[in-house]
């Protein structure tokens, strides 16, 4: 009775801002653990695979979890190939819109599948990547979230609260810094000079060399 009352009073009932914000957290870190050991499995070398500056930690996988957490909730009880239909749709048009974004905002390229014969999408995704978004989906909604989110919901509610806020706003401060760096990198590659001190202080500690480590598989948009 006193777990049942628990859960009914927890911070992170139902799927609300505090739910989602640590399926965002946590989707964000464990894409870059991910990716880091799909390259290094891959590629035989280390590679560290972050999209943000001062955390290990990629933004894109996060709002694909909170997005594949949303839309599969109301097909959890259908049959596996309605989820993995679903999720495949979902991911392969997320994957694309992410790709504009980062092209049109920040001038660059994280992926491009042109050398994949099953490329789609004006090769901002691809088949293969659809198919592997398909089985996600089904672990995700079957496994993943019901678990994951099980245990959010065990966070004690003043606890869970002050964590959710105080990692709320060093991850939005993250992103900032992180998209403020790349901003001032694209003017930098159109000859903008500096104007201000913010200016002056990513030139001079995050310039072009230093964000290559951030962001070792990004190629400048032609």
């Amino acid at each position: 009775m006193d777990n049942v009352k628990e859960k009914e009073n927890s911070f992170a009932k139902g799927l609300n801002i505090y739910k989602l914000f640590w399926i965002f957290y946590i989707g964000c870190f464990a894409g870059v653990v991910v990716e880091t050991i799909w390259c290094l499995l891959k590629n035989h070398r280390f590679e560290y695979r972050t999209a943000l500056i001062l955390e290990p930690l990629n933004p894109v996988y996060g709002v694909g979890a909170i997005i594949i957490t949303l839309c599969l909730i109301h097909f959890k009880d259908c049959k596996n190939i309605i989820i993995y239909l679903a999720s495949f749709i979902i991911g392969g048009l997320f994957e694309c819109c992410c790709s504009i974004f980062q092209e049109k905002m920040f001038g660059i390229v994280s992926w491009n599948y042109t050398k994949q014969t099953l490329g789609i999408l004006g090769n901002r995704t691809s088949l293969i990547y659809c198919l592997f978004w398909g089985f996600l989906g089904i672990c995700w909604i079957k496994v993943i979230y019901p678990y994951m989110s099980q245990k959010i919901e065990k966070l004690p509610n003043k606890l869970g609260k002050i964590l959710t806020w105080i990692f709320a706003i060093l991850v939005s401060f993250d992103i900032v810094f992180s998209s403020a760096a790349l901003l001032r990198q694209r003017e930098r590659r159109n000859n903008i000079p500096a104007t201000s001190n913010i200016d002056n202080f990513f030139d001079e500690h995050f310039d072009d060399d230093t964000l290559k480590h951030f962001y070792h598989n990004v190629t400048v948009k032609k």
